[in-house]
């Protein structure tokens, strides 16, 4: 989706011209034109000055079905462990193996499987 045509769209069908989002947002009619026109970017601040200008919530420039969207999933996070300590160690685990390469990491995954197959019987 092109966040210009999206909004473009919204106004239209709100028999809206660029000049009244002009006066209702504070931004300036060529600008609104040119985001319009997909010369401009807007940021997450424009965004919601021409979600308010619109009378739209501003999920409303992003989704086009009817109704409301469903939540995204939550996404499960790493592992931190079960203490404040356990948690540190993970962290550190975590910060020292984003530095080593792919070799390295499926080896530390081999020497950690066989370690705990050993302390598991």
């Amino acid at each position: 989706m092109v966040i210009g045509d999206r909004l473009r769209t919204l106004r239209e069908e709100k028999n809206l011209s660029q000049g009244d989002i002009e006066k209702r947002s504070g931004l300036l009619r060529c600008y609104i034109s040119r985001v319009e026109h997909g010369h401009t970017v807007p940021s997450i601040e424009t965004l919601e000055k021409m979600s308010r200008a619109l009378e739209v919530p501003l999920y409303q420039l992003f989704y086009e079905g009817n109704g409301t969207p469903e939540p995204p999933k939550p996404i499960r996070k790493l592992s931190r462990g079960k203490s404040v300590k356990e948690g540190r160690l993970m962290a550190k685990f975590h910060r020292l193996l984003s530095r080593t390469g792919e070799d390295d990491r499926k080896l530390l995954l081999h020497v950690a499987r066989k370690m705990a197959s050993h302390t598991s019987t």
